[in-house]
């Protein structure tokens, strides 16, 4: 299986809306997506492919010298072949290009394989954001990682 990035185009919403729904009790709608890579000028979103199908996606807000995670999400098709992680390893990067230093993001309580994920990759909890979820009331877990600038140094092979 040969795993491809690349910026998250128009074209992409059909299937990316598709994943979303698969994926989340409240998911983003396309007007949202389209909002976020034509009009936003803080956000940065790509798709994973495997022979030009969508398999996941992952998105972020750079503003000044942080990164925030918005959405990361992976086909139920394709988990277990580490599309998240690599979803993540793409989004350091491309954040510690743009001049983050750091990383944010919430994640459901309840989500204990992005938990796992997350921790696995320098992310640590910071804090609780009381019933964050309008869905289910549930809380969301603050984490951040420090030291992107470093990663960014070390790579410079990544398409905006």
């Amino acid at each position: 299986m040969k795993l491809e990035f690349e910026k998250m185009k128009v074209e992409h919403l059909d299937q990316v809306t598709e994943i979303e729904k698969k994926c989340f009790l409240t998911p983003w709608s396309r007007y949202a997506f389209t909002y976020e890579i034509l009009q936003n000028d803080f956000a940065h979103y790509i798709v994973a492919l495997v022979d030009n199908q969508v398999v996941g996606y992952a998105g972020m807000w750079v503003v000044i010298d942080e990164a925030h995670i918005t959405n990361v999400a992976v086909h139920p098709n394709y988990r277990g072949k580490q599309i998240g992680e690599s979803l993540m390893k793409q989004m350091f990067i491309r954040a510690a290009l743009r001049g983050a230093a750091k990383m944010t993001l919430e994640v459901r309580r309840s989500n204990e394989p992005a938990k796992r994920l997350y921790t696995q990759m320098g992310f640590k909890e910071y804090g609780v954001r009381k019933g964050y979820y309008s869905d289910t009331n549930e809380d969301a877990i603050i984490m951040w990682k420090d030291e992107l600038l470093k990663i960014g140094k070390t790579r410079n092979n990544v398409n905006s």
